[in-house]
């Protein structure tokens, strides 16, 4: 196949996964979207027909149960997903980074155990990284796992895990060799009905409120050897590993906050008069929406661009920070306009601009802050 070849290929497949993920997003996503914001309710029946329809697992190969695609049709999905619910996009996101782990690091058994059915929708996962004192700094987890003639004792807690409240198993980073600082930590699945594991708190949070976070505590877990996933002493280096794919996923995510802010914004204009005419014939009102479109084009662009990278095999550490910073950043600001378009009843619980402004903050902060990104950005500058 030529390059040309391949580009159209890829043109094809981006437009099909985008038209599949909008269809469903309209069909079955943005109809519940309030009640599932109000009642906090993980979404069960969107999740197993998210599986279904392959929204899971899509950069992971056919073989292995996934879909096979590319980093832009996961990208594309995400942005879908995300216009309907952003929370539902998350659900995509976490099972994609967790099955690219399963699939590039795991044993044969671990894959029939875990990945197959994960990419069906039969089980639920959850990515346990965070802890008190180890947010940003990964390489402050406390988390402990010893070997023991049976295989590993895991002892420690996890906090705003998400999924902790409904996974089935956690893909869990501890530390197995704490004198050797970031090249000590290992990977461990656990099953969440291992003698030990136990679900903490349930955290009620501003916005992405339907997809569940919360503590996880492992009271000296006992883990079989073949519970390891990967090298012994390489998993903070595989966690952050998948993490330029799980930026460009949000990335995505927030440009789809973006554009369904934008649609939101353009029909109330159209729709509310003041003043004996509609509020989108003053200039005030279509500076705002002018300055929307734009933010939203380039964000969708940058997250495109690096998909791209990606997918080319390039190194796009840069390009994914940047992207996930820039479109997070301009998700907060302008559903933030978006409300302020809406007026008095942008600002009542139950409004989409009002859940839009509440869902698009934590994609300033998850998946590394965008303090963070910048770091990462100024490094890549600077060596």
């Amino acid at each position: 196949m030529t390059l040309a070849e391949y580009d159209s290929f890829a043109a094809d497949r981006h437009r099909m996964m985008r038209e599949t993920a909008r269809a469903f997003a309209e069909r079955e996503i943005r109809p519940i979207a309030a009640e599932l914001d109000e009642s906090e309710r993980f979404p069960c029946e969107l999740y197993a027909k998210l599986a279904k329809l392959g929204m899971f697992g899509i950069t992971i190969p056919e073989d292995m149960g996934g879909a096979g695609a590319d980093i832009g049709s996961f990208a594309r999905v995400m942005e879908e997903l995300s216009r309907g619910y952003a929370s539902v996009a998350d659900q995509c996101g976490l099972v994609e980074l967790v099955a690219t782990l399963l699939a590039e690091h795991g044993t044969p058994a671990q894959r029939s155990r875990y990945l197959g059915p994960l990419l069906k929708g039969e089980r639920r996962c959850a990515y346990a990284i965070t802890e008190a004192q180890a947010g940003s700094d990964v390489s402050s987890v406390q988390t402990r796992a010893v070997e023991t003639p049976q295989g590993w004792r895991l002892s420690g807690g996890k906090l705003w895990i998400h999924n902790a409240p409904v996974a089935d198993f956690a893909v869990v980073l501890a530390r197995t060799a704490p004198e050797l600082g970031k090249r000590g930590f290992s990977i461990f699945l656990v099953e969440s009905d291992q003698k030990g594991y136990r679900i903490g708190r349930k955290e009620h949070k501003m916005g992405q409120r339907a997809s569940p976070v919360g503590a996880l505590h492992f009271d000296d877990v006992i883990l079989t050897g073949d519970a390891r996933l990967g090298p012994l002493n390489r998993g903070f280096h595989l966690m952050m590993g998948v993490l330029d794919k799980g930026r460009v996923g949000i990335a995505a995510l927030a440009v789809g906050i973006l554009q369904a802010a934008l649609d939101t914004s353009i029909a109330h204009a159209k729709e509310r008069r003041q003043f004996g005419a509609p509020i989108a014939s003053f200039q005030a009102v279509q500076w705002m929406l002018a300055d929307m479109a734009k933010d939203t084009h380039a964000a969708r662009l940058m997250t495109h661009a690096a998909a791209a990278s990606m997918d080319r095999g390039e190194s796009a550490s840069m390009e994914a920070s940047m992207a996930k910073c820039f479109a997070s950043d301009a998700a907060v600001a302008h559903t933030a306009n978006a409300v302020q378009i809406h007026g008095g009843i942008g600002y009542i619980r139950g409004i989409e601009a009002e859940r839009l402004y509440r869902d698009a903050k934590i994609t300033q902060i998850y998946e590394g802050t965008n303090q963070i990104q910048r770091l990462i950005i100024a490094r890549k500058l600077l060596s």
